[in-house]
């Protein structure tokens, strides 16, 4: 009696428990049935019905956009009006060479029904897929009671759905038409977002078998997304943005992201920035590129002991006339939708030549071939003066041009942060960095003590100027080095045909500067002729796709394909973006990244080693440097393997420093 009891009890038990669940439509592949979230209805009162599908281990279906395969799931109320199916986020699942948006296991796909009669009658189709794909489809019945409405025993289903359905964005997404998202939000820093991804929720917008690199910094990031054909830059791109911390949890909201620009970034305070650009044109005293420009101010600082605060303004002058003018040309390429940033003009071998003849002439201006700013026989000493400060001027306009290839520390936060703020505060910041790099020879000329200590004028002097000369050739046969690389052989040649013009040129000017009338004339004609004929080999100079800098052995050529992949496998990598113009670049890879021990490390930590070549602004290179908040080359960024977080190095690299990076990794 004991036991009829109980399995009476077991039955009436299981009958209430599933009583808002209609018969399974069974097959191999997987078992779907319609569930309610309550146990009662009211007639013309909403109530949530949901196709539960659960499908055979390796077998998965498809959400509202399938991805590049597949169909999704059809739910049809033929009893009352219902809503949308309420997708809960989806999976991307690789399918060979295809990548498609999916679910595994069980999924609920709910819509809001309103009826007359809690008679429910539905029909709905899915289709599965493994290494095969199946269509299937079925027929339910599911009869709800008028009554009081309470949570049905399957009511768990859907609070778990609710779960897994993306929230309403808090975050403002930008996409640009390069197919770049940007994603701004204060809760988005780089100590805590480890992984993100976009799912567009039509097909045809994106490549989704296409990586989606990421780049974070404090207050957003970016994901570049590869444009398919359905692609429209004029419209808004929606879909679903998830983004995992570094608990491993899991956000994931509906976003849609509004044609334009990135939005603009959280800019550190105004002070902060012109202190960082203070500092940066300070250091870049010690830069190599400015070492050819030293030569001249030492010599300027020697003749003229006595007269060093009419230099020093009009050094200054030159030089922050040039950082405005850079300045405003940046502001120009930006608004004409060109990139460009710090040096950006040396990626231009027509650029790179003439300042190699400049450089050759301002050597042998040094070595006494000709004279510039020396007054004729029988001038005024107040003539000679103006032009010693005319010619302060020019060595400030020129320390400004050579020092360009060169980014010295804190210069990358003052650029980006200046280029990305309104146009005032970016002229702002420019001339605060001309400032900094005047600052030492001001401080220099307004402190008569030092002046005192320098030696008497003499002999010493023209035989320290000449030996001063040599720096100035040196930069000439870098720059022409650098012309070899954006130009190849042909380019070479005709910045080596324009220095012959040019040593012509200060050869006849030096000889008969110092004659009569005439021939003085007739040497000044011949140099001009001389100067033109160099300038129209000039124009017919043109970049040539060579290779630009020399890739190590056990480097790569970077492409954002290939850092996606590496980053995809759970590989560190180390990236550093590089320049033939940029001689901080090259004596970094010189001293810190091209050794033996090195090379060693990179091995023993299975790091890929990714370089790539800025000299002529590379599109694919300039987007990771603005991902990473840089205007300009070095950049160097190290991924640590499984997904870490991507830590930007310092510009000015040591061996040391490089190796404790790699070991701690």
């Amino acid at each position: 009696m004991k036991r009829l009891l109980l399995a009476i009890l077991m039955a009436v038990t299981a009958t209430g428990a599933y009583a808002m669940e209609s018969t399974p439509v069974s097959s191999k592949r997987a078992v779907a049935t319609l569930v309610t979230d309550t146990d009662a209805m009211q007639p013309n009162t909403p109530f949530r019905v949901g196709l539960r599908l659960r499908m055979a281990d390796g077998w998965h279906t498809y959400w509202k956009n399938p991805g590049d395969a597949g169909v999704p799931p059809d739910l049809t109320i033929e009893s009352g009006n219902q809503s949308a199916i309420d997708w809960p986020t989806p999976r991307r699942v690789a399918e060979g060479p295809v990548m498609t948006y999916a679910y595994t296991g069980e999924v609920l796909l709910p819509v809001t029904v309103t009826m007359q009669t809690g008679k429910i009658k539905a029909h709905a189709q899915w289709l599965v897929c493994k290494d095969i794909c199946v269509p299937e489809e079925g027929d339910f019945i599911l009869n709800v009671p008028v009554g009081t409405p309470a949570p049905s025993p399957q009511a768990d289903l859907f609070a778990a759905h609710d779960r897994a359905v993306p929230r309403a964005s808090p975050w403002t997404a930008r996409i640009s038409a390069d197919g770049t998202l940007f994603v701004q939000g204060p809760e988005l820093l780089t100590s805590t977002i480890t992984d993100a991804w976009f799912i567009p929720d039509q097909g045809d917008r994106i490549q989704d078998d296409a990586a989606q690199p990421l780049s974070v910094r404090n207050g957003g990031f970016t994901l570049a997304l590869k444009p398919a054909h359905g692609f429209d830059a004029s419209n808004s791109l929606g879909g679903v943005l998830s983004v995992r911390d570094r608990a491993g949890l899991q956000t994931d909201v509906v976003v849609e992201a509004q044609p334009g620009p990135p939005p603009s970034p959280a800019l550190p305070p105004l002070g902060q920035i012109l202190v960082f650009a203070f500092l940066g044109g300070l250091i870049l005293n010690l830069m190599p590129c400015v070492f050819p420009i030293l030569a001249m101010k030492a010599v300027a600082l020697a003749r003229h002991a006595g007269k060093g605060h009419s230099h020093s303004v009009s050094y200054t002058a030159g030089v922050l006339t040039m950082f405005i003018a850079l300045a405003g040309l940046l502001l120009a390429t930006r608004a004409a939708g060109t990139a460009a940033g710090w040096g950006f003009q040396f990626s231009s071998p027509v650029f790179v030549a003439g300042m190699t003849w400049l450089l050759f002439a301002v050597g042998l201006n040094l070595s006494g071939v000709f004279e510039v700013g020396a007054g004729v026989t029988g001038a005024g000493s107040e003539l000679a003066g103006r032009k010693g400060v005319a010619g302060s001027f020019f060595t400030g306009l020129l320390a400004v041009l050579v020092a360009t290839p060169c980014t010295a520390p804190f210069m990358g936060v003052a650029v980006a942060a200046g280029l990305a703020a309104p146009p005032a505060i970016t002229v702002l910041v420019f001339a605060t960095m001309g400032l900094g790099l005047a600052a030492p020879y001001v401080a220099l000329a307004a402190m008569p003590g030092l002046a005192r200590l320098m030696p008497r004028p003499g002999r010493w002097m023209d035989v320290l100027k000449q030996t001063l000369a040599f720096p100035m050739y040196g930069a000439a046969a870098w720059l022409m080095w650098v012309v070899s690389q954006e130009a190849g052989p042909s380019g070479v040649l005709a910045t080596a045909a324009g220095l012959v013009l040019v040593g012509f040129a200060g050869w006849v000017f030096g000889i008969t500067q110092a004659s009569e009338v005439q021939p003085r004339r007739f040497g000044q004609a011949a140099a001009a002729v001389a100067v033109m004929a160099a300038l129209t080999v000039l124009s017919g100079m043109s970049a040539v796709p060579v290779g630009a800098t020399e890739t190590a052995q056990s480097a790569e050529a970077y492409t954002p394909e290939r850092l996606a992949a590496l980053r995809a496998a759970g590989r560190p990598v180390f990236v550093n973006m590089t320049a033939a113009w940029c001689v901080t670049c090259l004596l970094n890879e010189r001293v810190a990244i091209d050794t033996d021990q090195v090379r060693q490390a990179f091995a023993a930590g299975d790091v890929t080693y990714l370089k790539g070549d800025w000299t002529r602004q590379d599109p694919a290179i300039t987007a990771f440097l603005r991902q990473n908040g840089r205007d300009g080359v070095p950049l160097y960024v190290f991924f640590p393997a499984h997904g870490g977080q991507p830590e930007v190095m310092s510009q000015i690299l040591t061996e040391g420093s490089l190796l404790r990076r790699l070991t701690t990794s």
